[in-house]
């Protein structure tokens, strides 16, 4: 019998499938480090911020730690990396909500509709002229599939679209070039739009700071659907404040909830979300379709999808 235990928060408690060979039970976050010694496979379906130091030394008999989302940033403490189990994620099943997201902050963005609510609410009547994306060029920093999907979402709007990743190399159907990473400041002046998506490693971390900001042109965008530590907070509304680049789109940041004092709360060149871009009413559909196809190939003995490596944080390929 393989024991899955389902780690959520109590509101999400559920029934669950019923599977040949499986047992199933929840606990919630704060019950896991007296809970893990039951389990020989976890599903973490919470996004909860927590430190899981006291729970890998009670995971005797752990091989398999599934994640509900695509970062497992926060999964990566040392603990986690030393330990002999697998570890995946759920990269595919936000990647089309997650690219939607992105393409209406662009277009709610250059079409200026922040500022035009803003005089909505003002019941001021004024026209202003406004830009559009079709040949402007977007650099989507992070070529994996969420980004690959919003490489294709934001081409078939006519926009020009590379990729930023660890290696430069030629391109494919959803980016015209694929550039390295760690060049970002050279080239970040050539793009209407920067899009982060890159999982939160130590290679990442700060990745966007004052320098590559002041590279950019002022009328760019920055949009971040990825962690808020990869980019600096404070030189990011420094930058906004002073015109340094045009607009943001940000679903992510440094504190999770934005404290009330940040100023990005007042920016009207800003649209701020409560990372809920890969938010979607068929989300929960999808991860336990996901987990059930690991689930049966675990069972089997196969391969399993989506393996992260630990030492990275990014999937094996």
């Amino acid at each position: 019998m393989v024991n899955v235990l389902v780690v959520e928060s109590d509101s999400d408690r559920k029934a669950f499938p019923s599977i040949a060979g499986v047992q199933f039970r929840s606990c919630a976050i704060a019950e896991l480090a007296d809970s893990v010694s039951w389990a020989e496979v976890l599903l973490f379906r919470t996004f909860e911020a927590v430190d899981l130091r006291a729970v890998w030394p009670n995971a005797v008999d752990l091989k398999w730690i599934h994640a509900s989302s695509a970062g497992v940033d926060r999964l990566l403490d040392p603990g986690l990396r030393d330990g002999s189990w697998l570890l995946t994620n759920s990269g595919g099943i936000l990647d089309r909500a997650i690219a939607e997201y992105v393409a209406a902050g662009i277009l709610a963005s250059v079409k200026k509709l922040p500022q035009a609510l803003h005089r909505q609410r003002e019941r001021v009547w004024e026209h202003r002229v406004s830009t559009g994306v079709r040949g402007e060029r977007a650099l989507v920093v992070g070529p994996g599939s969420i980004g690959r999907e919003i490489g294709r979402l934001l081409g078939a709007l006519g926009m020009r679209v590379d990729a930023a990743g660890t290696s430069e190399r030629p391109g494919d159907a959803e980016f015209g070039r694929i550039r390295h990473v760690d060049e970002l400041r050279s080239y970040a002046g050539e793009y209407t739009v920067i899009v982060l998506a890159a999982p939160l490693t130590e290679r990442t971390r700060g990745l966007v700071g004052a320098e590559v900001l002041a590279a950019m042109s002022p009328d760019a965008g920055l949009v971040n659907i990825s962690r808020g530590p990869v980019v600096d907070e404070q030189a990011l509304c420094a930058a906004l404040a002073s015109g340094t680049i045009g607009w943001a789109v940000l679903d992510v940041f440094e504190v999770e909830p934005l404290p009330a004092s940040s100023p990005l709360w007042g920016m009207d060149n800003v649209i701020l979300t409560a990372h809920l871009a890969g938010d979607a009413d068929d989300f929960a559909e999808r991860l336990w379709r996901l987990f059930e196809e690991n689930l049966e190939r675990y069972l089997h003995g196969s391969p399993l999808v989506n393996v992260v490596d630990k030492q990275t944080g990014y999937v094996q390929r």
